[in-house]
C-alpha cells in the first residue's frame, strides 16, 4: 500500500510517500481502507518528536514510522474480539498511521460515519471536535444561556467549538481575524470580535466560559475577562502558553472563584457517537479549508504550520 512515513524526526521535509507493507489488525482492532484523513497540530509532535527525543542521539529514529490520526474509511477486516463493526461498515475516528491507504484502529476509537456526510467531512471531525466538546462540556461545564467566548474561533477546534457551544444553548462570542469574521458568523456565532481591531481582554465584558483554542494572551488576561465564577479552558496555542497554563492553572484555581484548566482530549467511542448525532442533525458542520492528495501530505502540514487555516485541512 501507499503511505506517508518518516525515518527520522524533523520538518515536513522528512516525510516520504512510499510503498509499505499493509498492516494486520490485532484481536481488538479493525483494518480500515481509508478514504480520507485530516491534519492536526498533534501530527507536528509526532513528526518532529519531543524536545528531549531530539537531544538524545539514540532516540532520533522513530519506532513507528507512520504518521496521522484522524481518519474516515471502510472496515476491511476485523479482529476476532471485535463486536461493534463488520466488514463494509463506514466509520470515522482515530487510528495509527492515518496518512495511508490502510490503517488499523481499535474499535473503541471509532464510530459509524454519519450517513449524510462524506468521508472527507467525517475525517475532519475526531480530534478537533472532541477537543472542543470535552473542553466545553467536561472542563468548562457549559450551561444554557451562558456567555461563552471562543478565542481562535476560525481554526479546527475553534470552528467546532462555536457550533457545539451553540448546540448547548449558549450565547457565543467568536474571536478571529478580519478575514474570518464572515465564517464565524456563518457557523452561528452571536457576536464576532476581530482581534486586529479589539482586545476582548480589555473591553470590560465578562464571560462565564472562555475556550482558548489558540491561546495568544497570558493566563492572567483570560482570567480578567471571566465572570465571578467563570472558567477558562486551554485547548491549544503556542508551547509557551501551554506550559504557562500547565504550571499556573492548578495554582490560580485555588485563588478566588475563577477556574483555569488545561487538558488533552481523550478520544472515545461514546463522544464520537455523540458528535455523530450532532453531525446528522446538521447542528455541527465541518469547515474545510483545503484538500490535498495523500502524496502531498507534507504540503498540508506546512500549510497548517503557518497557522492561518480556516477550519480543517483534509
Amino acid at each position: 500500500m501507499k503511505a506517508i512515513v518518516r525515518t527520522r524526526y524533523g520538518s515536513p521535509d522528512v516525510l516520504q510517500f512510499k510503498e509499505v507493507e499493509k498492516p494486520t489488525p490485532k484481536d481488538n482492532e479493525v483494518l480500515l481502507k481509508l478514504h480520507a484523513a485530516s491534519v492536526n497540530p498533534l501530527d507536528f509532535f509526532t513528526m518532529r518528536g519531543a524536545p528531549l527525543i531530539r537531544l538524545i542521539p539514540g532516540l532520533r529514529t522513530p519506532k513507528d514510522k507512520r504518521i496521522g490520526v484522524d481518519a474516515a474509511g471502510q472496515v476491511e477486516t476485523v479482529g476476532r474480539n471485535v463486536t461493534q463493526f463488520k466488514p463494509g461498515d463506514e466509520v470515522f475516528g482515530v487510528c495509527r498511521g492515518a496518512f495511508a491507504e490502510y490503517a488499523c484502529a481499535t474499535e473503541d476509537k471509532l464510530s459509524r460515519k454519519p450517513a449524510n456526510m462524506s468521508f472527507e467531512d467525517a475525517a475532519a471531525v475526531p480530534v478537533a471536535a472532541i477537543s472542543a466538546l470535552q473542553g466545553l462540556r467536561d472542563k468548562g461545564r457549559i450551561q444554557q444561556r451562558q456567555r461563552v467566548l471562543v478565542d481562535g474561533a476560525s481554526g479546527g477546534v475553534g470552528t467546532f467549538a462555536v457550533q457545539i457551544a451553540k448546540s448547548f444553548g449558549a450565547e457565543v462570542t467568536a474571536v478571529c481575524s478580519t478575514r474570518n469574521v464572515e465564517t464565524a458568523r456563518s457557523i452561528g456565532a452571536d457576536h464576532v470580535i476581530d482581534y486586529t481591531r479589539e482586545d476582548f481582554t480589555r473591553s470590560g465584558q465578562r464571560y462565564d466560559l472562555i475556550l482558548g483554542a489558540n491561546a495568544y494572551h497570558s493566563i492572567f488576561d483570560y482570567r480578567r475577562a471571566l465572570s465571578r465564577d467563570g472558567i477558562y479552558v486551554v485547548v491549544g496555542g503556542g508551547l509557551a502558553r501551554i506550559f504557562q497554563a500547565m504550571i499556573l492553572a492548578p495554582l490560580l484555581s485555588l485563588i478566588g472563584t475563577k477556574k483555569t484548566c488545561f487538558f488533552i482530549a481523550n478520544i472515545d467511542r461514546k463522544d464520537l457517537v455523540f458528535l455523530k448525532e450532532l453531525l446528522e442533525a446538521r447542528k455541527v458542520v465541518p469547515v474545510i479549508d483545503r484538500r490535498y492528495p495523500l502524496s502531498d501530505a507534507a504540503e498540508a502540514l506546512r500549510y497548517l504550520e503557518e497557522r492561518h487555516a480556516q477550519g480543517k485541512i483534509v
